[in-house]
């Protein structure tokens, strides 16, 4: 039995009532118990239990040094491309936006790469929107073999693919695969996602089960908080992450939490999840799943960033872009505009090219960055709180053979 057909069986109703109804004796009763459920973690995340905001966060930080110790695992996304053929309306690759993209060649993504390798990365995450005729299978393959000469830890976060399309990518040297649900609810996921092959919920909601059966070694999952109500849409995430630890369990796990940020397409989010509530849900997250890797991007603040650090983050990127070329200028001769996914060809010397011409020229991002320190800055802030940065947890030598 998949995922899909697990989720479609959870008792939403009663676990969405115990997430928004729980008292507090629930939230300690929970909160006391070695291992919990869906229905303990349903309290843990009730608006009640966030009055135990300081118990959740001291277990949470112990729970996290004794499985984690005092190390943070630093990542560089690295994308590829901004092409798409699906809309999305919060996405700022959105088909329909009319932005200026690119898509890398080999040899422009090995420049970016070894400028993330001068300021001390060692773990990429490759992205890109979802365009089979600018992102195949057959150039992610190329471009994780091209990295994986001077990258010991390559991850993918790409459009969802079949798992034999996964397994020359993985036999090239990728290790991990990120896929996001967006939302886990289905209504509003339908809402979203207007034309494109991603308007397919289980197809995307099995893409993990596919990596997994690949070889991927990590698997990242996660849902985009301000879709839909972010205390369903964690309870969405949490049994997913039970089904992959109990049916995937050979590949490391990674929870991501990223909140809606600004981009090209002027989304506003359709509702509001509060760092406060942020910070419950991380604690909730490390005590309901000790051994599970809690990445935090630069989404978030600088400040809310550090205080996250001692409470269950264990992989943190900085010094990020979100457009391809964003590190070293690499593709700005190529970039082109589209408006409804045609190339719109302008003249050389037009008003709308006059803001893009020479070095100031760059592809559209995906979304706004908050934390735009450097990777520098943000490592001195993780050794002044006490922990080390790890830029390489591991080398593919120790698997061979």
């Amino acid at each position: 039995m998949s995922f899909v057909a697990e989720f479609n069986a959870l008792p939403w109703s009663p676990l969405l009532d115990r997430a928004q109804q729980a008292t507090l004796r629930d939230a300690e009763a929970s909160l006391g118990k070695a291992g919990l459920s869906l229905a303990d973690f349903a309290h843990l995340i009730s608006p009640c239990a966030g009055e135990l905001l300081e118990v959740l966060g001291r277990r949470s930080q112990a729970l996290t040094r004794q499985r984690f110790g005092k190390v943070v695992r630093f990542f560089a996304p690295l994308y590829l491309s901004n092409e798409c053929i699906n809309n999305c309306k919060y996405c700022g690759f959105s088909r329909d936006n009319a932005i200026l993209r690119v898509t890398l060649s080999l040899d422009e993504v090995l420049r970016e790469a070894r400028a993330l390798k001068g300021q001390g990365f060692r773990s990429l995450l490759l992205v890109s929107g979802e365009h089979p005729k600018f992102v195949s299978d057959e150039y992610l393959a190329d471009c994780v073999r091209v990295l994986h000469r001077e990258f010991p830890s390559i991850s993918l976060e790409v459009g969802p693919m079949e798992t034999e399309e996964y397994r020359p990518i993985c036999n090239a040297g990728a290790e991990g695969l990120v896929v996001y649900q967006e939302t886990y609810d289905r209504a509003v996921y339908g809402e979203m996602h207007t034309s494109g092959p991603k308007r397919n919920f289980d197809w995307r909601l099995e893409t993990p089960e596919r990596a997994y059966a690949a070889g991927f070694r990590r698997l990242g999952i996660g849902a985009l908080f301000g879709l839909s109500d972010w205390r369903r849409e964690a309870l969405g995430v949490a049994a997913h992450a039970d089904y992959l630890l109990r049916h995937c369990w050979r590949a490391q796990l990674t929870i991501s939490l990223p909140r809606l940020r600004p981009n090209a397409g002027e989304f506003e989010p359709l509702t509001q999840m509060t760092d406060r509530e942020l910070v419950q849900l991380v604690c909730a997250f490390r005590i309901m799943f000790p051994d599970v890797g809690l990445v935090l991007s630069t989404r978030e603040s600088a400040q809310l960033r550090d205080g996250l650090i001692p409470l269950g983050i264990t992989l943190l990127s900085a010094g990020s872009h979100t457009e391809p070329g964003g590190y070293t200028g690499a593709g700005r001769e190529k970039i082109h505009r589209t408006e409804r996914g045609r190339i719109v060809n302008l003249a050389a010397n037009s008003s709308e090219w006059a803001q893009f011409h020479g070095r100031d020229r760059h592809a559209t991002g995906q979304f706004e960055i908050s934390d735009s320190r450097s990777a520098e800055e943000v490592a001195a802030l993780v050794r002044r709180l006490g922990y080390e940065p790890v830029w390489k947890d591991w080398d593919a030598a120790l698997s061979a053979g």
